[in-house]
Protein backbone atom coordinates (compact mmCIF):
# COMPACT_ATOMS: atom_id res chain seq x y z
CA UNK A 1 0.00 0.00 0.00
CA UNK A 2 1.80 3.18 -0.74
CA UNK A 3 2.31 5.61 1.45
CA UNK A 4 0.83 9.27 1.96
CA UNK A 5 2.03 11.98 2.18
CA UNK A 6 1.93 14.38 5.68
CA UNK A 7 -0.91 16.44 4.23
CA UNK A 8 -2.52 13.94 2.06
CA UNK A 9 -6.95 14.02 2.75
CA UNK A 10 -6.72 10.42 2.12
CA UNK A 11 -4.02 9.48 5.12
CA UNK A 12 -6.25 7.77 7.65
CA UNK A 13 -9.03 6.79 5.12
CA UNK A 14 -10.29 3.30 6.60
CA UNK A 15 -12.58 0.95 5.86
CA UNK A 16 -15.59 2.28 7.37
CA UNK A 17 -14.91 5.63 5.43
CA UNK A 18 -14.40 3.65 2.56
CA UNK A 19 -18.04 2.43 2.93
CA UNK A 20 -19.02 5.21 4.04
CA UNK A 21 -17.95 7.39 1.13
CA UNK A 22 -19.39 4.62 -1.34
CA UNK A 23 -22.81 5.15 0.06
CA UNK A 24 -23.05 9.11 0.07
CA UNK A 25 -21.77 8.68 -3.57
CA UNK A 26 -25.16 6.98 -4.63
CA UNK A 27 -27.17 8.97 -2.14
CA UNK A 28 -25.76 12.13 -0.52
CA UNK A 29 -29.17 12.88 1.12
CA UNK A 30 -28.97 9.38 3.10
CA UNK A 31 -29.43 10.24 6.58
CA UNK A 32 -26.76 10.22 9.37
CA UNK A 33 -28.91 7.44 11.45
CA UNK A 34 -28.98 5.24 8.08
CA UNK A 35 -25.74 6.02 7.68
CA UNK A 36 -24.40 4.50 9.98
CA UNK A 37 -26.88 1.73 10.42
CA UNK A 38 -25.28 0.51 6.96
CA UNK A 39 -22.18 0.65 8.18
CA UNK A 40 -22.45 -0.50 11.31
CA UNK A 41 -21.14 2.38 13.81
CA UNK A 42 -22.94 4.22 16.42
CA UNK A 43 -24.45 7.55 14.78
CA UNK A 44 -22.36 9.55 16.87
CA UNK A 45 -19.24 8.34 15.60
CA UNK A 46 -20.68 8.16 12.11
CA UNK A 47 -21.48 12.47 12.38
CA UNK A 48 -17.82 12.44 13.52
CA UNK A 49 -16.29 10.61 11.36
CA UNK A 50 -18.18 12.66 8.28
CA UNK A 51 -17.10 16.08 9.86
CA UNK A 52 -13.29 14.29 9.99
CA UNK A 53 -13.91 14.11 5.94
CA UNK A 54 -15.26 17.41 5.40
CA UNK A 55 -12.46 18.92 7.43
CA UNK A 56 -9.88 16.93 5.56
CA UNK A 57 -11.15 17.96 2.15
CA UNK A 58 -12.00 13.75 1.65
CA UNK A 59 -15.22 15.23 0.81
CA UNK A 60 -15.73 18.39 -1.46
CA UNK A 61 -19.18 18.92 -1.40
CA UNK A 62 -22.79 17.84 -1.76
CA UNK A 63 -24.07 18.30 -5.17
CA UNK A 64 -27.44 18.08 -6.82
CA UNK A 65 -28.26 16.71 -10.14
CA UNK A 66 -30.28 18.52 -11.75
CA UNK A 67 -32.10 18.15 -14.91
CA UNK A 68 -31.08 20.64 -17.22
CA UNK A 69 -33.57 20.74 -19.88
CA UNK A 70 -36.04 21.34 -17.23
CA UNK A 71 -34.34 25.01 -16.63
CA UNK A 72 -34.27 25.74 -20.00
CA UNK A 73 -30.77 24.46 -20.92
CA UNK A 74 -31.76 21.12 -23.08
CA UNK A 75 -28.05 21.16 -25.24
CA UNK A 76 -25.20 20.33 -23.32
CA UNK A 77 -21.53 20.18 -25.63
CA UNK A 78 -18.07 19.65 -24.93
CA UNK A 79 -15.35 22.62 -25.67
CA UNK A 80 -12.24 21.57 -26.87
CA UNK A 81 -9.80 24.83 -26.24
CA UNK A 82 -6.21 25.03 -27.24
CA UNK A 83 -4.73 28.10 -25.86
CA UNK A 84 -1.93 30.44 -28.20
CA UNK A 85 0.45 31.24 -25.31
CA UNK A 86 1.29 28.96 -22.46
CA UNK A 87 2.53 31.32 -19.56
CA UNK A 88 1.21 31.03 -16.00
CA UNK A 89 -0.68 34.49 -15.97
CA UNK A 90 -2.46 33.54 -19.47
CA UNK A 91 -3.50 30.11 -17.86
CA UNK A 92 -4.61 31.55 -14.54
CA UNK A 93 -6.20 34.22 -16.24
CA UNK A 94 -8.03 31.95 -18.74
CA UNK A 95 -9.04 29.63 -16.13
CA UNK A 96 -10.48 31.73 -13.83
CA UNK A 97 -12.92 33.97 -16.78
CA UNK A 98 -14.08 30.70 -18.01
CA UNK A 99 -15.20 29.48 -14.61
CA UNK A 100 -17.50 32.53 -14.10
CA UNK A 101 -19.21 32.23 -17.66
CA UNK A 102 -22.71 31.55 -17.56
CA UNK A 103 -23.83 28.30 -18.57
CA UNK A 104 -20.60 26.46 -17.67
CA UNK A 105 -20.95 23.51 -15.93
CA UNK A 106 -16.88 22.29 -15.47
CA UNK A 107 -13.57 23.22 -16.51
CA UNK A 108 -10.96 20.32 -16.98
CA UNK A 109 -7.50 21.49 -17.29
CA UNK A 110 -5.63 19.15 -19.55
CA UNK A 111 -2.65 17.70 -20.93
CA UNK A 112 -1.93 17.07 -24.79
CA UNK A 113 -3.32 18.99 -27.87
CA UNK A 114 -6.29 20.37 -25.91
CA UNK A 115 -5.37 22.28 -23.39
CA UNK A 116 -9.01 22.72 -22.01
CA UNK A 117 -12.77 21.14 -21.93
CA UNK A 118 -15.24 22.92 -21.23
CA UNK A 119 -18.77 21.55 -20.09
CA UNK A 120 -21.42 23.26 -21.07
CA UNK A 121 -24.92 23.87 -20.69
CA UNK A 122 -27.16 26.08 -23.52
CA UNK A 123 -30.68 27.09 -24.44
CA UNK A 124 -30.08 26.19 -28.10
CA UNK A 125 -27.43 25.92 -31.15
CA UNK A 126 -27.93 29.59 -31.33
CA UNK A 127 -27.06 29.97 -27.48
CA UNK A 128 -24.19 27.66 -27.75
CA UNK A 129 -23.08 29.44 -30.82
CA UNK A 130 -23.10 33.16 -29.17
CA UNK A 131 -21.44 31.49 -26.33
CA UNK A 132 -18.42 29.76 -28.30
CA UNK A 133 -18.02 33.01 -30.38
CA UNK A 134 -18.38 35.93 -27.37
CA UNK A 135 -16.68 33.87 -24.90
CA UNK A 136 -13.72 31.51 -26.45
CA UNK A 137 -12.96 31.49 -30.12
CA UNK A 138 -12.81 35.85 -29.65
CA UNK A 139 -10.35 35.44 -25.90
CA UNK A 140 -6.97 36.45 -26.75
CA UNK A 141 -5.40 33.30 -25.50
CA UNK A 142 -7.46 31.05 -27.59
CA UNK A 143 -5.90 29.71 -30.64
CA UNK A 144 -8.55 27.05 -31.22
CA UNK A 145 -11.82 25.65 -29.80
CA UNK A 146 -13.56 23.08 -31.32
CA UNK A 147 -17.57 22.24 -30.12
CA UNK A 148 -18.52 18.45 -29.30
CA UNK A 149 -22.62 18.15 -28.84
CA UNK A 150 -23.46 15.55 -26.07
CA UNK A 151 -26.13 13.46 -27.23
CA UNK A 152 -26.67 11.38 -23.65
CA UNK A 153 -24.15 11.20 -20.67
CA UNK A 154 -24.83 8.69 -17.49
CA UNK A 155 -22.94 8.73 -14.62
CA UNK A 156 -20.37 5.94 -14.30
CA UNK A 157 -20.50 3.73 -10.65
CA UNK A 158 -17.37 5.24 -9.48
CA UNK A 159 -13.89 4.61 -8.27
CA UNK A 160 -15.45 1.51 -6.22
CA UNK A 161 -17.10 0.05 -9.56
CA UNK A 162 -19.84 -1.31 -7.68
CA UNK A 163 -22.22 1.60 -7.04
CA UNK A 164 -25.21 1.33 -9.00
CA UNK A 165 -25.03 4.17 -11.79
CA UNK A 166 -27.89 6.08 -11.80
Amino acid sequence: MPRSAPNDPQAGVDATDHAMLELLARDARITNQRLAQRVGIAPSTALARLRSLRERGVIRGFHAEVDLAALGRPLQALIAVRLAVHARDQIDDFTSAVRRLPGVLMVFHLTGVTDYLVWVAAADAQDLREFVVDHLATHPSVSHAETSLIYEHRRGPGIWGAADPA
